[in-house]
């Protein structure tokens, strides 16, 4: 063993591969004991330490879930549930005290993991971060509410993560006195419940934030649900029962209850986004709504890094993850279910006239559950005394002939500089140009800014200005997030 090679962390030594062009990673390494058996659906414990020096050059395990998209790991039932490890990718040079960037994954709190090459973090340690990214639970293991268990185990997991870095980043090369926080779609919707969580308190100073959806769940909505997929695997609702059926089984369950959410309108949001799992709102774990806690000011230490792309709802619908809708009584059932105000729909054709209705359908739909929760976040951060920012990825994918327009997720190869993996590919539409690489560089470069200094390079909002950079090639600076056009018709939208 060369010892250069081999850290001590608090569970055990663990052995790394350098890696190429001057920075070095260490995958798979636990920070939690696996959730099996006694520790199924509770939340998460110590990892049982090693003696041995440990392989770090692999990816752990992936938690239980459902088909993956493509380019990402899949999961198959005969996968070791030993699923609670991170990654920590570090610059070769060590210099003590570099940034950390702690990333969160999205994929609807139904799927995704740390694995996939979309989130390979090297060009974010060649910007001189300390990288972290973890795998959490998903699914009904990770939030699934059955009396007895702690909600939101998934956050929880994410909580132990960060408390592992706070214990051993230093030995990284990273500074534990100044973690961000990263996560987009449902991992950013796990960041904003995580900045105003009791027991993630302290563990972190910035957060970055992509298109945070507004989804959360009421105790009394996760507990229908949780009836929902116990049925869909022919049990009763109960720890006992639950505990007995296979991960696998629950997530064909949970595949179960969705196809119903998505044959029937009158499901409301979820005939639209289906996903039957959220952060919940249990009064403990997460004791209120986000929204509310930031705008009471319960996070005002904390800086916040805001983005939303301009066309988020197309990915789904070009991945038939959401019905399309082409009539104008689809678009009113939609409006409706998004919450938008009644007189909405004619503001929003007031503002393109010459927008088709699944135009105009899928600019209320992304509005509604990310665009205006979002800018909301910042806004209301800014007006309790604490440090926003607020971006805006606006480039046009040329991919499935226009279809994705600047969509959810479109961001992402961006950030981490993996244009060129399978994912990214897709995105695309093919392999990447110096333009796009360009663009990249300059997210990357935001992001180290912001991780070591607070400053992402583009003036804060205030309370009562709301500047908004673009991302586009080339890229922009509004100087005032506009309140004319169609954030003036969410005026009234409860959240």
């Amino acid at each position: 063993v060369n010892m250069q090679h081999t850290v001590r962390t608090s569970g055990g030594p663990v052995q790394r591969i350098p890696a190429a062009g001057g920075t070095t990673v260490f995958r798979g390494i636990p920070y939690a004991a696996p959730p099996l058996g006694e520790l199924r659906f509770q939340g998460p414990r110590a990892a049982e330490p090693w003696k041995e020096v440990r392989d770090a050059t692999g990816f752990g395990p992936i938690p239980a879930q459902g088909p993956a998209l493509p380019g990402a790991p899949s999961w198959s039932p005969q996968d070791s549930g030993d699923i609670l490890t991170l990654n920590v990718w570090a610059p070769e040079q060590q210099v003590a005290k570099r940034p950390v960037l702690v990333w969160i994954h999205g994929g609807a709190y139904l799927s995704g993991s740390s694995a996939d090459p979309l989130y390979e973090a090297a060009e974010l340690a060649r910007a001189g971060l300390v990288a972290v990214s973890l795998n959490y639970r998903v699914g009904f293991e990770g939030f699934g509410h059955l009396p007895g268990c702690p909600d939101n185990r998934g956050l929880l997991d994410q909580v132990a993560a960060l408390r592992w870095v706070r214990d051993n980043i230093a030995a990284f090369g990273g500074d534990p006195g100044n973690v961000t926080i990263a996560g987009q779609s449902a991992g950013a919707g796990s960041v904003v419940s995580l900045m105003t969580m009791p027991s993630a308190h302290g563990l972190f100073r910035r957060a970055i934030a992509h298109s945070v959806p507004g989804d959360f769940l009421s105790s009394e909505a996760a507990w229908e649900n949780s009836e929902r997929i116990a049925a869909a695997a022919g049990v009763p609702p109960t720890r006992d029962a639950l505990s007995a059926v296979p991960p696998e089984e629950l997530v064909t369950a949970a595949e179960k209850v969705i196809a119903d959410f998505r044959g029937d309108p009158d499901s409301g949001i979820r005939y639209y986004s289906a996903t039957p799992y959220a952060p919940v709102i249990d009064g403990h774990v997460l004791p209120g709504a986000p929204l509310h806690a930031i705008a009471a000011g319960a996070t005002r230490d904390l800086d916040l890094l805001l983005c939303h792309t301009l066309h988020e709802w197309r990915l789904f619908t070009a991945l038939d993850a959401a019905p399309a809708v082409n009539g104008e009584r689809e678009l009113a059932h939609a409006a409706a279910a998004f919450g938008l105000p009644t007189d909405g729909i004619e503001g929003y054709r007031s503002l393109d006239t010459a927008a088709s209705v699944s135009d105009l359908y899928h600019s209320i739909a992304g509005d509604g559950l990310f665009t205006e929760y979002s800018t909301r976040i910042g806004e209301e951060h800014a007006r309790a005394g604490g440090r926003a920012f607020l971006s805006r990825f606006a480039w046009e994918s040329p991919a499935l002939d226009g279809a994705l327009r600047a969509c959810h997720g479109l961001d992402l190869p961006f950030v981490f500089g993996t244009l060129d993996s399978t994912a990214g590919r897709l995105f695309l539409g093919g392999p990447s140009a110096e333009e796009q690489r360009e663009l990249s560089r300059r997210m990357i470069r935001a992001w180290s800014d912001f991780a070591a200094s607070g400053d992402p390079g583009w003036p804060a909002a205030t309370p009562d200005t709301t500047p908004v950079k673009i991302w586009n090639i080339p890229d922009g600076l509004l100087a005032d997030e506009d309140r004319t056009g169609s954030r003036a018709l969410w005026r009234n939208a409860d959240f």
